[in-house]
């Protein structure tokens, strides 16, 4: 189903998002969750993390990627 607010499909939205350079280096992404439901939804994008052996926090209305397999650990 391709969403009218963007040209892209969501599978294309997901697979750019998940091709970016920080992906491929192991470090982090992070997007509004208002874009990622608007270009993808929230449980396909979900899906592609969990998938990736990823990590996701959401924090108002931002969603971070752990783009490794490391722990994550809150300092505070």
């Amino acid at each position: 189903m391709i969403k009218d607010t963007s040209p892209l499909s969501p599978e294309i939205w997901i697979r750019d998002v998940f091709a970016c350079k920080a992906v491929q280096q192991g470090l982090v992404v992070r997007r509004k969750l208002r874009d990622i439901e608007r270009y993808a939804g929230l449980e396909p994008f979900l899906t592609e993390v969990r998938l990736r052996g990823f990590r996701a926090v959401e924090n108002r209305g931002q969603i971070v990627v752990f783009c490794n397999q490391a722990p994550v650990r809150r300092l505070v």
